[in-house]
């Protein structure tokens, strides 16, 4: 214990007496210094003393799809810790296929009295889906933060990356290198993000390379958002004559880079290949991956203090944030074959 104690002490910068005064709750300690050896404690990996514990404030459902692609569980660590730093519990409730669906889960988490309750890709995402199911959760009084997605129908905060900028930043990238016939793998059309990335691609395309609409549309390639559908995607894209394909996810573009090898490319001397999301990890595949980071951070952020604001009882107005993505280039992408996919083999 006494090792300890100077562990903290040295941790915090006070005496081994003061630390003792504060773990045994006895007065005299000023404000700051009690923070700063509660802080010591967590910094070295100590429990505080229960007595010492912030008070939960309540729990806080976050409904996210599957966990497969790396960047709903970075988005959901981001939020998780955010709330916990303000005191309330993270429920993490996760769509599977086969399993239980959003308004199972919804119900779920109103039924054991979450606070708020935040989407990650949800419904809201689905311009086919029914919006009046968040109304319906507005009138029992939850609130609630619609994370990437949006929709007029809803009255409710919005997160979202800037889809638009994200596929300029790419194309512009990729133009820049050479590349003429640059094709696009995403998702299907139903979805808000999916139309974004295609208005953004398809203005790029006509600003950067004078494409018409319809000779955009040919490059456009829409499957799933996993590994083997951005294989799918990508093989059509190249059967196309494209020497440059972007990706509506990092996962599509593993996918989109294993189409290439079983195609006798190499990546990036034949083709180029440029992702979205920048999931953790993916600056080690081979090649490293470029592609367009998504502002996870900044977004898991907004959505929980745009939550607590919510729950405080002062709203944000119906509105949209929207943030900024960044291109993070690595080794996937090169300058552009002589002549399409294969030239320089």
């Amino acid at each position: 214990m006494t090792a300890r104690l100077a562990d903290i002490a040295a941790q915090a910068g006070v005496s081994e007496a003061t630390v003792s005064r504060v773990l045994n709750g006895k007065p005299g300690v000023a404000a700051a210094t009690r923070q700063a050896v509660l802080a010591a404690l967590d910094v070295l990996g100590y429990e505080r003393p229960v007595r010492l514990r912030q008070r939960s404030e309540g729990l806080v459902g976050l409904i996210t799809p599957e966990l497969e692609n790396p960047i709903f569980p970075a988005l959901a660590q981001v939020i998780g810790q955010a709330l916990t730093r303000q005191g309330y519990t993270p429920v993490l409730a996760t769509q599977t296929p086969g399993g239980s669906t959003e308004d199972e889960l919804t119900e779920m988490l109103v039924d054991r009295g979450v606070d708020g309750i935040i989407f990650v890709s949800g419904l809201h995402a689905d311009t086919s889906a029914d919006m009046g199911r968040y109304e319906r959760l507005r009138a029992q009084g939850v609130p609630f933060v619609l994370v990437d997605g949006f929709s007029p129908q809803v009255r409710a905060p919005f997160i979202s990356p800037d889809d638009r900028a994200a596929m300029s930043l790419a194309v512009t990238h990729l133009a820049s290198l050479g590349h003429h016939r640059i094709g696009l793998a995403l998702g299907p059309q139903r979805f808000v993000p999916v139309q974004r990335k295609i208005e953004g691609f398809t203005s790029a395309m006509r600003e950067r390379l004078g494409l018409s609409e319809a000779e955009t549309a040919s490059l456009v390639e829409h499957s799933l958002y996993t590994l083997e559908g951005g294989q799918a995607a990508a093989t059509a894209l190249i059967d196309r004559g494209c020497t440059a394909v972007v990706c509506a996810s990092d996962m599509m573009a593993l996918g989109a880079i294993r189409a290439a090898r079983g195609l006798g490319l190499e990546v990036p001397v034949d083709i180029s290949v440029v992702g979205f999301d920048d999931s953790p990890l993916i600056a080690f595949t081979d090649p490293p991956l470029t592609t367009v980071r998504k502002p996870v951070p900044a977004m898991g952020q907004a959505a929980v203090r745009t939550l607590l604001e919510e729950i405080a009882g002062t709203p944000a107005p119906q509105s949209e944030f929207v943030f900024m993505p960044e291109l993070v280039v690595r080794g996937s992408t090169a300058s552009a074959p002589a002549a399409g996919p294969g030239a320089s083999r």
